[in-house]
């Protein structure tokens, strides 16, 4: 069985490692020559837009495959006409316009932050009475790890906010005063059998992931199936297969959902040594009509992203039940060199080994739990 995967970054280095011991090949495709799947599989280099390597891509997969959100949806589409592409193109599209985003979120009763449109200076007005202050002006495109989105604290500020990020197509929403953030994984099979992973808790600095803990420390089951029944509905009403992340802010007994992911997803990392079955291998078993594997937790574990440079691995490597994982990419800010995984047996002895793995990490901005 061979899979492709459009994108070539750390997730489809990760698929291909996870997809191996079952017998299975990959081909990856991406722009860039040095993209860490072609460290581990074949990797095709070209623009997700040249249709002469689209063809030559997809000759001999059973699969495609996406590790990487902002693949054009039109590439999905070209694809589709010629071999199965999970998870569908649909939720591609749908997941790269914050607007068709929180439409869909709203069209399946999942409750939203207040939002409006803006796409020129005739909708600041009808947005300020929509929205309260303060706000979150956010690209409707082309958003991720903090990209794309400035603060507006009062009406005033919105002409300038809109000009700083290119006077493009945007989302106002409301900044919501959340007791912290989660986020939940669930698959779904191409046989229609879904599974859920725990909630688990995130910790960002400067709008990216540094901390996740499995399962979140202060959720309770009536979040758990509140997260369940809105992931559940995405599944369905998306036909969904592979897995889908989707991120919530939690204010009270709340719920609130930010955005989703249509693919494996940082926060899951944990899954590879914190659970029965990893994200990567879950991925695979979905999008190939395998039966799902158990999503139980070995303990209790954690993940922390390590991004810019890399601390002393040695000094990682000398703690008891942290395991590294390294991307093989060139050091610059912000970028996600790795993750460090930690397994437990109880949240507190968890929560001790990430405060030490946090000593030796660096990040943009102090990170605490």
């Amino acid at each position: 069985m061979r899979i492709g995967i459009l994108g070539g970054g750390q997730l489809g280095r990760m698929l291909a490692l996870a997809g191996y011991p079952l017998g299975l090949h990959f081909r990856g495709l991406d722009p860039a020559p040095e993209a860490p799947l072609g460290h581990v599989a074949e990797l095709l280099v070209a623009s997700y837009d040249d249709r002469l390597a689209l063809e030559q891509f997809a000759t001999g997969l059973d699969y495609v495959t996406y590790e990487f959100e902002n693949v054009p949806g039109t590439t999905a589409e070209f694809l589709a006409t010629r071999l199965p592409v999970l998870p569908p193109p649909v939720a591609l599209f749908r997941a790269q316009d914050r607007l068709e985003e929180k439409q869909l979120f709203e069209s399946c009763g999942i409750p939203v932050p207040r939002y409006a449109p803006i796409s020129s200076p005739e909708d600041f007005g009808p947005a300020i009475e929509t929205v309260p202050f303060p706000a979150v002006l956010k690209t409707r495109r082309f958003g991720y790890d903090g990209h794309g989105q400035k603060r507006v604290r009062q009406p005033a500020e919105l002409p300038r906010a809109w000009e700083e990020l290119g006077r493009v197509s945007c989302l106002l929403e409301e900044f919501v005063p959340f007791d912290y953030e989660v986020s939940l994984l669930g698959a779904r099979s191409r046989t229609g059998e879904i599974a859920f992973y725990p909630l688990v808790e995130n910790r960002h600095t400067e709008g990216i992931l540094a901390l996740s803990r499995a399962p979140a420390p202060r959720a309770n089951r009536t979040l758990q199936e509140q997260a369940e029944r809105s992931v559940a509905a995405l599944l369905e009403e998306l036909s969904y297969v592979g897995i889908l992340a989707v991120e919530f802010f939690v204010v009270g007994e709340t719920l609130l959902a930010n955005e989703m992911a249509p693919r494996v997803h940082n926060s899951g990392h944990w899954t590879i040594e914190g659970a029965e079955t990893s994200q990567f291998e879950q991925h695979l078993r979905a999008i190939l009509g395998w039966p799902l594997g158990s999503t139980a937790m070995r303990g209790y574990a954690a993940m922390i992203n390590l991004l810019g440079s890399l601390p002393p691995i040695e000094s990682l490597l000398a703690i008891p039940n942290v395991h590294v994982h390294l991307y093989g990419k060139t050091p610059r800010p912000r970028r996600k060199l790795g993750h460090v995984t930690i397994r437990a047996e109880s949240p507190e002895e968890r929560d001790e080994l990430v405060r030490l793995v946090l000593s030796i990490v660096e990040f943009p901005q102090p990170v605490t739990i």
